[in-house]
């Protein structure tokens, strides 16, 4: 089964092409580019390099969110195109899960982490058991402190993933003291070929019916909704 799978849900940008546990190819870059006009031709790009044509896709695999509410959107709306045109199946990853899936052997728990500013995080709680990453808590947005207050009542080492931690390291570190672990910085971007492999055990969506999980409004869209309300 061959599969496209798309991640731009932040900075990084991550395109892949796997065939059941063989990855054909990857493309992954993290730089603060616009998206919406990038990602079609990486997509375009690697199905040559790889000389896979769109017919022979089998399904195709996106992040989700949360992230950000422009990168998420876009990587949605491309997915859907693609996977309406093509007639075939979609699946949507979290992609929180998706970062998590770099703490492969680490023994305890796994927090993915993307900042969302003011103080908060979007993270949620992960854990392989053998070969399957197992959600501990649904993903959120929350305060670090009261996340890091609530990861240390639970007396577990926890792995921390993201490229944001350069922003919350020393907190964490700080707070949690022994129970936290930094992932290298080589582990801290999603891999779209993680993404594709998580997507291949999840049930295929409806294309007209999915919809992004930015897990909170817009900033504008929250402001615009406010103002109705008042």
């Amino acid at each position: 089964m061959k599969v496209l799978a798309i991640d731009t849900s932040n900075y990084v940008l991550g395109v892949a092409l796997v065939d059941e546990a063989k990855v054909i190819g990857e493309v992954i870059t993290n730089l603060p580019k616009n998206h919406s006009v990038r990602v079609m031709p990486t997509i375009e790009h690697l199905m040559k390099e790889c000389d896979i044509k769109p017919k022979e896709l089998d399904r195709i695999v996106v992040a989700m969110g949360p992230g950000s509410y422009t990168g998420v959107r876009i990587g949605v709306t491309i997915a859907k195109t693609l996977a309406w045109s093509l007639q075939i199946p979609l699946a949507g990853v979290s992609s929180l899960e998706a970062l998590a899936a770099n703490g492969r052997y680490f023994n305890g728990f796994i927090s993915p982490l993307f900042d969302a500013r003011r103080g908060q995080v979007y993270t949620g709680l992960y854990q392989y058991e053998e070969e399957n990453l197992n959600s501990i808590e649904e993903d959120k947005i929350i305060l670090l402190s009261e996340w890091v207050e609530e990861l240390k009542k639970k007396e577990t080492p926890v792995l921390f993933i993201g490229n944001d931690l350069v922003i919350h390291k020393e907190q964490i570190e700080t707070d949690l003291g022994q129970l936290a672990y930094v992932a290298p910085y080589t582990d801290w971007n999603p891999r779209p070929s993680e993404l594709a492999e998580l997507g291949l055990k999840k049930e295929p969506v409806d294309v007209h019916t999915f919809v992004p999980n930015y897990i909170r409004l817009a900033e504008a869209e929250a402001n615009w909704l406010g103002k109705r309300q008042g």
